[in-house]
Order: structure tokens, then C-alpha cells, then sequence
């Protein structure tokens, strides 16, 4: 007896409607992967202005606040002050943008070595061992082989890159000295059609349908506005006469000067025989058309439409917050699993290279929410309100020694600049730890320790 082989499926079929059979008009719907070129990439931002901040906007907002330093203050200021130097701001802005866009940038930590196929030895990088920073495009940029050694850190990622430069010269670039930036994550590289191996897509290749019928839609209604009002104007004899010339020609001069009129004395002038009549378009709806399609855009660049657009929010009660802070919450995601591992090397390299080498060094990505004057007005009474229950009203009652919290408290109002001056403050008065107890504050801490059977207690 011959295999039978039963094939099931589980969904919704109606052979009325023939939803679900192969005469189900969405079985003709599949998606096809298509590549767009450099050309069309080019053309699109720099023509386009949805492509632009679609490419642009999370690109900035990564890097808006971009970081604080947390260590020794003159360490502090080693380190920013090399980040100036190198204009490490703005080169890894470039990079993201760029690298958003093609699908992969990278930028090239120049420290003079004569041979940069070889690996970069960040121990032997010393004070302004940094010479330059430089943006590459995987435009210039080509990836080699794979590497497939599963005991390499460099495993699934190319092992070097060449850089293709001036008359047809070509270096050869170890990934070490190399600060690689993606843009959208590829299905897998393995894919034969995935041309650039080794980098990822360009984030427009995924939103450019809903982009193409954004814009449509703005340029139909665009052209809309132009026949909003169109005149009609009914000729006795009109169509007998068109096949002579002459009559066509006197006709269009006709009405070309009765245009004019109309245009500057607000008269138009016909004759008896003649019919005026006006057609208007009803324009109602179209903005809610438009809106709809910006918000699929908003949708697919995974940017708000209040970011996106530049406008407030619409409707009773809306303020946007929620979208903007599930926004920010994906900036910093983007700053944290993407950005942060891929300036691993280059953040320590900026290290010894401001001469800082301190491995309790580390930062945090600045918040992009600002706070107004009231909110940091809130948060500072909170915090002295946490901080006074802390330590009690008065001596014997704390729950943590007054030093600690004092130390705690600096550092927190520090951080959240609701005190500008105070860390030099600090540092000219010096902490409560390091301050000498007074007469009072002595006199009160031994009243407190004495027992009641000992009696008074005579002070010097």
C-alpha cells in the first residue's frame, strides 16, 4: 500500500468567500527582497525629507545628551577634554548617521602605527597616543572573510577590512582598529543577495514603501489644492466649431485675456450667450488621509509622530509622554546594547590616552528627558526629605551615621545639578566626615550616651 501523507493545516477557510483556499485574493501577496543601490540611497536623503530625519533623528538623539563621566574630577576633565580634542561627539554622530543610511560606517582609531593589518595593543597606547579619528563608509570600506573559529572573539565578523583608497591603493585594516557601527540588523549574512556581507541594511530599505506613499499622498493633495476651483464656461456652437483654426486660436486668446481680467479686476467678462459656472472640490478628510499615512511612517522608522513631525500632540488630554518616553527608553537601548559595546576599545584607548588608566572608570549615558525648574525643585525636597529620615531629628537617632548619608547626598545632588556650584563648594569647605565636632554637637552626643542611673556628667 502506498504512503499516504496528510497534510494539515490550521486556519480560518470559508470555500464561500474562498478565504483561505488558492483563489484567496491575499494568496497572491508575498514579499520580495529588493536592494536599494547607493544611487538611490543618495538621492533619497539628500532630495527627500523624511528619509532625512528618518536617518537623522535617532542618530542625534543618541547623541544629544551623550554621557557622564564617573571618576576623580580631575580625571573627569582629562577625559572630556581628549573627547574635545578628537571631536569624538561628532565623528560617532557621522558614523551612526552614515552608517544608518549605507547599513555600516566605521571609524578608524589613527594612532600612527606603520602596519594596521596588525592587531591594536591598547596597553601600549600612552598620553595622546590618539592621533585622529576618521569616518569610513562601507561604501570604502570592504569586508573580508569571515571568521569561523569559534574560540576568536572576532567569530561570525569579518577578519580585516580593506579600505579602498586613491588610485586603486588598498589597505588592508584589522577589526581592532576599527569602531563598527550597523544599521538595520541583516536577516543573515549567508544570504547570497546580501551584497554587502559583513555590514547591515540601510534603515530606509524597510520604511521605503510607506515613505513613497507618504509622500504620494502629500504630493496628489498638493496637486489637489490647485483644482480645488475650476471654471466652466459653456460656448454656444462650441464643438462644431473647433475644426477651424482660426476659431481655436481666437478662443484661446479670448479667454486668456477674460483670465486676466478676472485675475487682477475680480471681472469676468462674457458674452450674453455665454454660461459662467464654478466647480469645487471638497478638500474635507484629506488631512486626516495624510496624517494616517505619516503615522505608518511614524510607525516603521519607530520614531513618534510628535518627534517626527515637530508638532504637538492632537486630541483632549494628549501630551505625548508616553510616546516620548517609550522613545527615550529606546534611545537608550540603542545606547546601551549597541552603542556602548561597539566604543568598548575606543573608550579605553581614550583613557590612556588622556592618562587615565583607572579601572573603576567608567560613565552613564546623560538622561534625554529634561526636567523643569519645579520637577528639580521636587526631587530636591525628596531627597533632603529621604536623607533628614535617614539620620533622625536629632543625636543617637540615626539609622545610617550622618557621614555616610551627607557623602550620599553630595554625590546625588551633584549628579542631578539642582545645586550648581556645589561639588566646588565641597571641595573649598570640605565634607561633613571631614569636619571637627563642635562644642554643642559634643555636649549633645554625650548627653545622649548618658545612662539614667550615672547621673549628670560634667562637661570640660
Amino acid at each position: 500500500m502506498a504512503n499516504v501523507i496528510a497534510l494539515f493545516r490550521d486556519s480560518l477557510t470559508s470555500l464561500v468567500s474562498r478565504m483561505g483556499t488558492d483563489r484567496d485574493k491575499a494568496a497572491t501577496t508575498f514579499y520580495a527582497h529588493t536592494v536599494m543601490t547607493d544611487d538611490q540611497l543618495i538621492a533619497a536623503y539628500s532630495t527627500a525629507w523624511l528619509p532625512r530625519k528618518i536617518v537623522d533623528i535617532p542618530a542625534l538623539d543618541a547623541c544629544r545628551k551623550w554621557r557622564d563621566w564617573q571618576a576623580k574630577k580631575p580625571q573627569i576633565e582629562a577625559i572630556e577634554e581628549e573627547e574635545k580634542r578628537l571631536n569624538v561627539k561628532g565623528k560617532v554622530l557621522e558614523a551612526m548617521k552614515k552608517a544608518r543610511l549605507f547599513g555600516g560606517a566605521a571609524l578608524y582609531i589613527g594612532t600612527g602605527d606603520a602596519d594596521p593589518s596588525k592587531p591594536l595593543e591598547v596597553e601600549r597606547i600612552g598620553k595622546a597616543g590618539i592621533r585622529y579619528l576618521n569616518v569610513i563608509t562601507r561604501r570604502k570600506l570592504s569586508a573580508g572573510e569571515i571568521e569561523r573559529d569559534p574560540e576568536s572573539e572576532w567569530y561570525g565578523k569579518p577578519k580585516d577590512y580593506t579600505l579602498s583608497g586613491n588610485n586603486g591603493q588598498q589597505v588592508v585594516i584589522h577589526p581592532s582598529r576599527l569602531v563598527l557601527f550597523s544599521g538595520a540588523m541583516p536577516a543573515d549574512d549567508e544570504i547570497p543577495t546580501n551584497v554587502w556581507q559583513g555590514w547591515g541594511d540601510s534603515v530606509l530599505q524597510s520604511t521605503l514603501d510607506a515613505i513613497k506613499n507618504a509622500d504620494s499622498t502629500a504630493g496628489n493633495i498638493a496637486s489637489l489644492v490647485f483644482e480645488a476651483k475650476v471654471d466652466v464656461i459653456r460656448i454656444p456652437d462650441f464643438m462644431a466649431s473647433l475644426n477651424n483654426e482660426v476659431y481655436r486660436s481666437k478662443i484661446i486668446e479670448r479667454y486668456t485675456l477674460a483670465n486676466m481680467s478676472k485675475g487682477i479686476n475680480g471681472t469676468l467678462l462674457l458674452d450674453k450667450e455665454e454660461e459662467y459656472d464654478t466647480k469645487s472640490a471638497s478638500l474635507a478628510g484629506l488631512t486626516d488621509i495624510l496624517m494616517a499615512f505619516m503615522q505608518i511612517v511614524s510607525g516603521a522608522a519607530d520614531i513618534p509622530v510628535t518627534r517626527l513631525l515637530g508638532q504637538s500632540p492632537a486630541g483632549m488630554n494628549s501630551t505625548g509622554t508616553s510616546d516620548m518616553k517609550n522613545y527615550h527608553d529606546r534611545i537608550q537601548s540603542m545606547q546601551e546594547l549597541e552603542l556602548q559595546p561597539a566604543m568598548a576599545r575606543l573608550d579605553e584607548c581614550i583613557e590612556r590616552s588622556a592618562g587615565v588608566v583607572d579601572p573603576d572608570v567608567h560613565y552613564r549615558w546623560a538622561p534625554l528627558e529634561q526636567m523643569s525648574e519645579k520637577e528639580r525643585a521636587d526631587i530636591f525636597k525628596i531627597t533632603a526629605d529621604a536623607a533628614r529620615q535617614l539620620v533622625g531629628t536629632t543625636p543617637g537617632q540615626e539609622i545610617v551615621p550622618r557621614e555616610a548619608v551627607s557623602d550620599a547626598l553630595v554625590n546625588r545632588l551633584v549628579e542631578d545639578g539642582v545645586l550648581p556650584g556645589l561639588d566646588a563648594a565641597i571641595e573649598q569647605y570640605g565634607k561633613l566626615s571631614e569636619q571637627e565636632p563642635s562644642d554643642e554637637e559634643l555636649a549633645a552626643a554625650a548627653a545622649a550616651n548618658i545612662k539614667p542611673s550615672e547621673g549628670p556628667v560634667k562637661l570640660k
